[in-house]
């Protein structure tokens, strides 16, 4: 059934498909890239490969379950990027700034897990150190993408041990390039 009703602030009718030049366009995607790591040194290594990417401005935010090793990856990137640390999980800080020692970027390290909704965030401010900080957020799927149209979005996934092989270390880890910002970034050499 059709209606003649008109939305409030708009000149889309119910029974029209917007316009598209009204529709937001996808932000280009780069990747995905994967790569297998397999000892927290090496997932150290990576960081410090993906910290040489990276600039003040750039978000960072990194997906997987508990024990992945997302803290892991954020230590390599603090070690490369010569900042103030230890760079431990921000658990029940919530946010922690670490200061560069050598005149670089800052890293600003968030850990959204308990955050409920745009409103928790807000409250952390980290919008305020975004443009001049790399900031790196775990467990803030669904939540942080819209502090940047740019931005890289790593899963890290434990990988699936054989049968009788008590390598229980080994990750995957995924890379996809979100935006302009990414999108002749040649991840799978860097990762490499």
């Amino acid at each position: 059934m059709s209606t003649n009703r008109s939305c409030a602030g708009s000149d889309i009718q119910p029974d029209k498909a917007p316009d598209s030049d009204n529709v937001p366009a996808e932000p280009h995607k780069s990747g995905p890239v994967t790569v297998e790591v397999r000892t927290a040194d090496d997932m150290r290594r990576l960081g410090q490969r993906l910290a040489a990417q990276l600039r003040a401005g750039d978000l960072v935010l990194l997906r997987g379950p508990l024990g992945a090793g997302k803290t892991t990856l954020v230590q390599g990137v603090g070690e490369a990027l010569d900042v103030r640390g230890p760079i431990t999980s921000p658990t029940f800080v919530l946010a922690r700034v670490h200061p560069a020692l050598s005149g670089g970027a800052s890293l600003v390290h968030v850990d959204a897990y308990r955050l409920q909704d745009w409103d928790d965030l807000e409250t952390l401010d980290v919008e305020a150190t975004l443009d001049e900080s790399v900031t790196v957020v775990e467990w803030g799927e669904g939540l942080v993408e819209g502090l940047a149209d740019d931005r890289l979005e790593i899963r890290i996934e434990r990988e699936p041990a054989a049968p009788g092989d008590a390598d229980d270390d080994a990750r995957i880890v995924t890379v996809v390039g979100v935006g302009e910002r990414w999108r002749s970034s040649d991840a799978a050499a860097w990762l490499a």
